[in-house]
């Protein structure tokens, strides 16, 4: 039987996974295992599969068929030092991005979903892409360059159809950004 906290952990990646699926009316679902099928010293691994079976295997989410950038850990813990994020040195989530960029492809959108108890649900994205907010806590690994960590319901206000542009793959800049001034104008 799954300890208590694996339990946690598993529930709040098939929550991730229906909220996913019902926002962008794909199949989203919870990988089996959740991730180091191909992570670390299994790398080697993806030498011998194709493309949907290494997009399965990475990471905590399958996305659906239109994300093929994709890339997504899901973290739910009791508790999280966010004055440490304020310090520029958290343990903490360094660790949860080594572990989410240990699968990252080059042109891939990493995204963090993280629930805390009595704290509520985030979302950690890196800041090489525009995001639309006006609430968010910015930290620097000294690892994996600068993020935005931004409350789960704001971000997917103003940001669906960002992050579902940026995971297609297709990297028509002009498009995106026609598409962000549209949304900043839909949002003042």
């Amino acid at each position: 039987m799954p300890s208590p906290q694996k339990q946690k952990g598993s529930s709040w990646e098939r929550e991730v996974a229906r909220h996913l699926s019902e926002v962008y009316k794909e199949s989203f679902i919870r990988a089996p295992g959740s991730g180091a099928y191909v992570g670390g010293k299994n790398k080697t691994r993806t030498q011998i599969l194709h493309e949907g079976q290494i997009r399965s295997f990475k990471g905590d989410i399958v996305p659906g068929q239109s994300f093929p950038k994709f890339n997504a850990e899901c973290k739910s813990y009791a508790d999280f030092p966010f004055h440490l994020v304020l310090t520029g040195h958290c343990k903490v989530l360094d660790g949860w991005l080594d572990q989410m960029m240990d699968v990252s492809e080059p042109d891939d959108l990493n995204i963090l979903f993280m629930k805390f108890n009595r704290k509520g649900s985030f979302v950690c994205v890196q800041t090489n892409k525009t995001w639309i907010t006006d609430q968010f806590l910015y930290y620097t690994s000294t690892k994996h360059k600068d993020w935005l960590i931004i409350e789960f319901d704001h971000f997917f206000k103003l940001n669906t159809e960002l992050l579902k542009t940026y995971c297609s793959g297709t990297n028509d800049t002009k498009s995106n950004i026609v598409q962000l001034n549209t949304l900043v104008n839909t949002n003042n």
